[in-house]
């Protein structure tokens, strides 16, 4: 080989090496500019991700155990907001003046010992700055001891002044201060659908107790079921429970209306229970009887003088009595107006005046539409004839 192809031979063979380390520099510089680029482009995309999750998840981390930051503080409030009705400012004239009636029962004998009667409660409704006070006979009838209990807790003991079993009606008498009291309005004018309110001390417990309800119907008839109805009753659906008895029932304009004296909770034979069947002795008799009661102590009935049994068609066929209605006088008083009108034991009457005896006009309702002094005519059954008597009634008890 001559010195000339030698040196053209070192001259390729530099120039390659030359070629093939410009290379690896140019992509070795390639990579570090990708690697470079990479490193910002991730700079800029995930700076921005980790400060929003931060601030993300800082307002409901909980704080630290030994956090120095205290927790927030929560207050609740209470606004006060005075609401006042017709049946709250009815309440607050009304319910001073009811009072809740303690009457403690005699010892009853029994064929062992003698036995305690306990006690019975029930409502009243004071009606004069006397010390008057309305409350039903049955809640105080054969007791020997009664007390009254004022909206203010205030014991107070009472004097019977009187009562009627007829209309459930009695008369209390305490004295001192009255805290406050009841008007009577006029029932007579009552509409089905009016708002009453009861106010009484249920189970004797929850004294002063209110109810709202409205007067279902009035001219309500029950049958008590010692041979007479209680007439002209008022019905409410207003609660009345054990406990209420001879407290009043309100009306919107504060007077009481009704004195409640009796529940119904089921209709008899069927066995079916049922609510909201209160009734109330219309105002305009109680106060018929009451002013009877505090001027004589009793309400004057008028007086026949029999002992009697009432006759229903069940008890005529029985023991076939010639007449389907009526009363059977098993005896006559000495010295009564029957016994002044020629009555007999044995008779039966039918009628007195017009009205026939039956179910819907029992004989001490039809004898209490008259008053003591009257004269009546009695329709008689006596065997096979039919009498026309005529009696002066007395006065008395109602027999």
């Amino acid at each position: 080989m001559s010195w000339k192809r030698l040196i053209y031979a070192l001259f390729i063979v530099v120039l390659a090496s030359g070629a093939g380390l410009a290379g690896a520099l140019v992509g070795g510089l390639s990579v570090y500019q990708a690697m470079q680029t990479g490193q910002k482009s991730a700079q800029v995309v995930t700076a921005p991700e980790t400060a929003s999750t931060q601030q993300q998840e800082q307002p409901i981390s909980a704080p630290a155990a030994n956090s120095s930051q205290p927790a927030p503080v929560v207050k609740l409030e209470v606004n006060t907001t005075t609401v006042e009705t017709a049946i709250t400012k009815t309440v607050e004239a009304v319910g001073l003046a009811v009072v809740t009636v303690q009457s403690t029962l005699p010892d009853q004998p029994s064929s062992f010992r003698n036995v305690s009667g306990g006690t019975v409660s029930g409502s009243g409704v004071i009606v004069s700055k006397d010390g008057y006070i309305l409350t039903n006979n049955h809640v105080i009838e054969g007791t020997d001891k009664t007390s009254v209990v004022l909206a203010n807790g205030t014991e107070l003991p009472a004097k019977i002044i009187g009562s009627d079993q007829f209309t459930d009606l009695a008369v209390l008498k305490v004295d001192g201060v009255m805290p406050a009291v009841a008007t009577l309005g006029n029932s007579d004018v009552l509409k089905p659908g009016e708002t009453v309110i009861a106010i009484g001390s249920p189970l004797g417990d929850f004294k002063n107790t209110v109810t709202v309800g409205v007067v279902s119907a009035t001219g309500r008839s029950l049958d008590t079921g010692q041979g007479y109805l209680m007439e002209n009753l008022i019905q409410t659906d207003a609660a009345i429970n054990h406990g209420n008895s001879g407290g009043p029932l309100v009306n919107l304009a504060g007077q009481v209306i009704g004195i409640n004296t009796i529940i119904v909770r089921n209709t008899g034979s069927s066995g079916d229970v049922v609510e909201g069947l209160g009734f109330a002795i219309p105002s305009n008799a109680v106060q018929a009887a009451a002013n009877q009661i505090i001027s004589s102590g009793a309400v004057e009935r008028p007086f026949l003088g029999i002992r009697w049994q009432a006759i229903n068609p069940q008890i005529a066929q029985m023991y076939g009595l010639p007449v389907e209605w009526g009363v059977y006088v098993s005896q006559v008083q000495a010295n009564s107006p029957a016994e002044a009108a020629g009555i007999r034991s044995g008779d039966i009457i039918t009628h007195i005046n017009d009205v026939l005896l039956d179910d819907q006009h029992p004989y001490m309702n039809a004898l209490f539409d008259y008053k003591p002094g009257d004269s009546v005519t009695l329709t008689v059954s006596r065997g096979s004839q039919t009498l026309l008597l005529k009696v002066k009634l007395g006065a008395g008890n109602g027999q």
